[in-house]
């Protein structure tokens, strides 16, 4: 996790590149994280109905973007 403080300590720099760039390298592992564990949940038997409500986002979103992985 060193890699997501560091970049979320860049993300408050005062120099707006580096903050910037900083919250795009969030946004991508913030991505990255959920797809695992959205595939480990499925893994493990939930329901899309269980993930989205967990992700605070309707089945439908929840199903669109991981159903044909």
């Amino acid at each position: 996790m060193s890699e997501a403080t560091d970049l979320a300590q860049r993300a408050g720099d005062r120099d707006p590149r580096v903050g910037l760039r900083a919250v795009a390298a969030l946004r991508r592992l913030m991505e990255q994280l959920e797809a695992v564990q959205v595939r480990s949940a499925r893994n493990q038997g939930w329901s899309w109905q269980e993930i989205a409500a967990e992700l605070g986002v309707s089945r439908q979103a929840v199903h669109k973007k991981y159903g044909r992985r």
